[in-house]
């Protein structure tokens, strides 16, 4: 619960907090004429802090800058983009994968399968090709023909064209996958036969733990 006056919360006329405020309230009360809105009250200390004083919160960044977009608070918004965390993910990262084709599907197709292979299991494993060049994709080819025709699931990622190495890629898969709640870990896959190169320059397992 907050105490704050109504100039504070309509201090960015543009805002969706500042509309919330104008003109007859949008938003529900409970017995006592306090307004309730639904979202994290954690983080709304420093949005206060924010129409307060101007003060850029420090703590908490990803949090805030979500609570900062839904409240539509645009200064405070450009603000929260130049500091390194968020900096870093906007422009830096997601520019990045970006340039991977399909990569967000790709991520939700490892998923897919790690749960499809988990029944009555502990863990389950998902083979990952990642390729930097074409040249890369074009060596990989006959692995990836090899281990179609044994029925195993490979998920292929790349080419892209961008500085970041395969080790990043790896980095990211692992990133994103766990932000969705799931425990994994990656190391090379050796294949067993057909490959004529090293295997485990490209081909990685992703093994998520379930219990």
């Amino acid at each position: 619960m907050y105490t704050t006056t109504l100039s504070t919360l309509k201090k960015h006329p543009g805002s969706k907090l500042a509309e919330m405020f104008t003109g007859q309230p949008k938003l529900r009360t409970d017995s006592e004429g306090r307004f309730f809105i639904d979202r994290p009250g954690t983080y709304f200390k420093y949005i206060l802090e924010y129409l307060r004083s101007n003060q850029v919160p420090t703590q908490c960044i990803q949090d805030v800058y979500k609570e900062a977009l839904f409240y539509d608070i645009e200064p405070l918004i450009k603000q929260l983009e130049d500091s390194p965390q968020i900096f870093g993910e906007l422009v830096a990262r997601k520019q990045f994968l970006a340039r991977v084709p399909n990569y967000s599907e790709n991520i939700e197709l490892i998923i897919r399968i790690a749960r499809a292979e988990a029944v009555a299991c502990r863990r389950s494993s998902v083979i990952v090709c990642v390729v930097r060049t074409e040249e890369d994709a074009a060596r990989c080819q006959d692995a990836l023909n090899s281990l179609d025709m044994d029925k195993k699931s490979v998920v292929k990622f790349g080419p892209w064209k961008a500085a970041p190495s395969i080790s990043d890629l790896l980095d990211c898969i692992q990133m994103d996958v766990e932000a969705k709640g799931y425990k994994i870990s990656f190391q090379p896959h050796v294949a067993e036969k057909g490959f004529r190169f090293k295997s485990h320059d490209f081909f990685y397992k992703f093994l998520f733990t379930w219990w």
